[in-house]
C-alpha cells in the first residue's frame, strides 16, 4: 500500500495527512509518485499552506507526465488552473487550462473530463453563449453519471442548475440544486466537494435572491465548518460571509458583524473575494447604524480587496448630501455588470438604490425606468426578495408622484415580514406612514411610524424622518 492509502487509514484530518505526506516526501528512500504528490498538494492546501500546495501540484503534474498518465497529468493541470485563478493570476490559469485540454481532450470518456466540461461552462457563460453553456453542463452530467462518483454527480448537478437559473429557468435550476445539496447536507460527499458545493450553492442562491435556501444551507455549512476536524477548513471564509449576509438580513447585526470581521481577521491569499464581501458587509452594517465614517473606511477596504462597494457607497454619499456622486457611482456599477442574470439580487439592489437617489434628485423619469427594470427582474414572482424590492420601489415612486402607493407598499411589507427582514420592514413602514399621512389617515400614519421607530431602535439604527 502506498502513502495515499496509509493516509486514508491513519490520517484523520488535514494536518495529520499533511504531516504524513510531508515526512514521506523528505524520506531519502525515493521520490513520491504522482498520486502521492497530488495527495500532498491537497493536504497542504487543507492545512493552509497554499504555496507548498502549488509546488506539490506542479511536481505531481511532472510525475504523471513521466509516468505516462495523461489523466493524472490533466487533472493536476486543471487544479493548477483553478488554484491560480483563485490567487488572482489569470495568465497562469489560462496556461494550465490549455495544458489540461492537451492531456485530456481526445481520450475516451473519463471522469477527469468533467472538470474540462466545467471550464467549458464558465467560458461559454463569459462569452454569453447560453446554448453552449447548457450543452457543456449536460455533458458534464453524463460523464459524472458514468463515473459513479457522488462528488462529480453533485458538482455536475450544481453546475447545470446554475446555467438554468441564469437562463431564467429558475424552477428547473433550483430543483437540480436542491438535489445536489441533499447529498451535501447528508454527508455523502468528500470534504473537498462538500466545502466546494456549499460555497457554490450559497453564492448562487444569494445572487438569485433566495434567502430561505441561503439561510438553511448557511446554517448547515457553518455547523460543518465548526467541526473539530475542519479547524483549518479553506472554505470557512466563504461559508462564514454567506452566513453573515443571512444574519444581516434577519436583523442579527452583531452576530453578522462578528462573522464578517472574523473573515477579515483570517484573510488568506485564496480568500480575497470572501474578504472583500466581508468588508462590504461591515460597511453596510455601519452605514445603517449611522456610523458614516466607519462605513466609508469599510467600503474603501472592500474596494482595495477588489470589490466595487455598491450600492452601499452610493447610499452613503446620499446620506452625506452628495446625491450626484451617488447617482454616478450607481450608473457605473450597473453599466459594468457583464451579465446581470448571474446576480439578479445584486442588480436589483443597485436599481433600488438608483430609485432612491434619483427620487432625491427629483428625477422621477429616471426613477421610473429603474423601477420598470426591477419589476422585469421580479417576473415571475417566485422569489419574494426580488418582488419585495420591486414593490417597495414602486411604492416609493408612486408616493413621490402623489399617486396611490398603498397597494405596492403593503405587498412589500407582507413580503419583508415573510422573509423576517426587520430593517427592510421598518423602512417600508416609514413609507406607509407617509402615504397614510398624505391621505389624511393620521391614526395609521402614527401607528406605522411607531412600529418603524421601535424596530429601528432594536436594531441600533437611527430613526428615519
Amino acid at each position: 500500500m502506498g502513502v495515499v492509502g496509509s493516509v486514508g487509514e491513519r490520517g484523520r484530518d488535514a494536518v495529520g495527512a499533511y504531516a504524513l505526506l510531508h515526512e514521506a516526501d523528505r524520506h531519502p528512500t525515493g521520490a513520491l509518485r504522482g498520486a502521492d504528490l497530488a495527495a500532498l498538494a491537497e493536504a497542504a492546501w487543507w492545512a493552509g499552506r497554499i504555496e507548498e500546495s502549488v509546488g506539490a501540484r506542479l511536481r505531481a503534474h511532472a510525475a504523471y507526465v513521466a509516468e505516462g498518465d495523461p489523466r493524472g497529468a490533466g487533472l493536476s493541470a486543471w487544479w493548477l488552473a483553478f488554484t491560480y485563478r483563485r490567487l488572482g493570476r489569470p495568465v497562469a490559469a489560462a496556461g494550465w487550462t490549455h495544458r489540461a485540454r492537451h492531456h485530456l481532450e481526445g481520450l475516451p470518456d473519463c471522469p477527469e473530463q468533467c472538470f474540462l466540461a466545467l471550464t467549458d461552462v464558465a467560458e461559454a457563460e463569459e462569452h454569453h453563449a447560453p446554448a453552449a453553456a447548457l450543452a457543456a453542463a449536460r455533458r458534464m452530467t453524463r460523464l459524472a453519471v458514468r463515473s459513479g462518483s457522488p462528488d462529480l454527480l453533485a458538482l455536475s448537478r450544481q453546475t447545470e442548475s446554475s446555467v438554468l437559473i441564469a437562463q431564467g429557468r429558475r424552477a428547473e435550476g433550483l430543483a437540480l440544486l436542491d438535489d445536489a445539496m441533499r447529498a451535501v447536507t447528508a454527508g455523502e460527499l468528500s470534504p473537498l466537494f462538500t466545502g466546494w458545493l456549499y460555497s457554490l450553492a450559497l453564492t448562487r442562491v444569494a445572487a438569485a435572491g433566495d434567502p430561505a435556501r441561503a439561510a438553511r444551507w448557511a446554517d448547515a455549512a457553518t455547523a460543518w465548518c465548526a467541526a473539530p476536524s475542519q479547524a483549518r477548513n479553506p472554505f470557512r471564509a466563504v461559508c462564514r460571509i454567506r452566513h453573515a449576509e443571512v444574519l444581516d438580513l434577519l436583523g442579527a447585526w452583531e452576530r453578522a458583524e462578528d462573522q464578517a470581521r472574523g473573515v477579515l481577521h483570517d484573510i488568506s491569499a485564496d480568500s480575497l473575494d470572501a474578504a472583500a464581501a466581508a468588508a462590504y458587509t461591515v460597511g453596510e452594517l455601519q452605514r445603517r447604524r449611522g456610523h458614516l465614517a466607519e462605513a466609508a473606511r469599510a467600503y474603501a477596504h472592500a474596494h482595495d480587496l477588489g470589490r466595487v462597494p455598491q450600492p452601499g457607497l452610493a447610499l452613503l454619499r446620499l446620506a452625506q448630501g452628495r446625491a450626484d456622486a451617488a447617482r454616478a457611482g450607481l450608473r457605473l456599477a450597473l453599466d459594468c455588470q457583464s451579465d446581470p442574470r448571474h446576480d439578479l439580487a445584486g442588480r436589483a439592489r443597485l436599481l433600488v438604490a438608483l430609485t432612491e437617489v434619483t427620487l432625491a434628485l427629483g428625477q422621477t423619469g429616471a426613477a421610473a425606468e429603474a423601477v420598470s427594470e426591477l419589476e422585469r427582474l421580479a417576473t415571475p414572482d417566485d422569489l419574494p426578495l426580488l418582488t419585495a424590492l420591486a414593490s417597495g420601489a414602486r411604492g416609493a415612486l408612486a408616493l413621490t408622484r402623489g399617486e396611490p402607493a398603498h397597494n405596492p407598499l403593503r405587498r412589500a411589507l407582507a413580503l419583508w415580514r415573510e422573509l423576517r427582514a426587520p430593517y427592510e420592514t421598518a423602512r417600508v413602514r416609514v413609507l406607509l406612514a407617509r402615504a397614510a399621512q398624505a391621505a389624511g389617515d393620521t391614526d395609521t400614519a402614527r401607528r406605522e411610524r411607531a412600529a418603524a421607530r421601535a424596530a429601528l431602535t432594536r436594531l441600533g439604527a437611527p430613526p428615519e424622518p
